[in-house]
């Protein structure tokens, strides 16, 4: 018997940041995320976690370069986020620290990662 699909729903950030990808990387992230079974976020795997943060539980699916944050509820699936791995906003993300959406600009520049790597002027 098949398991039941869920209805799938994407923010407005996750549409922004899926509209940027080339098509076959958003076919790519997209049927990763819709081919869930309850059954998988269930029993999770090393491509699908969890993450709390500011008293709700999101999911978070790797797909590729791409991070899915979502939360799943009787049937529906919500993508909150779709962030690029390695960047400051997934980091953030990830650790509970500030995360206003603005701030996914900050690395849109690389300026994050850069300062990082950067000696520290004395």
């Amino acid at each position: 018997m098949m398991e039941p699909m869920y209805q799938v729903n994407f923010s407005d950030q996750a549409m922004r940041e899926l509209a940027k990808l080339p098509t076959l990387e958003q076919m790519e992230v997209v049927e990763a995320f819709t081919s869930l079974t309850a059954e998988e976020i269930l029993r999770g795997s090393s491509e699908l976690g969890t993450v709390r943060r500011g008293g709700h539980t999101y999911h978070r699916l790797r797909v590729g370069e791409f991070r899915i944050y979502f939360e799943a509820s009787e049937g529906s699936l919500m993508a909150n986020y779709v962030l690029h791995k390695h960047t400051y906003a997934d980091f953030a993300f990830r650790s509970r620290l500030p995360f206003p959406e603005d701030e996914a600009r900050i690395e849109q520049e690389g300026g994050f990662w850069k300062y990082l790597d950067e000696p520290p002027k004395s």
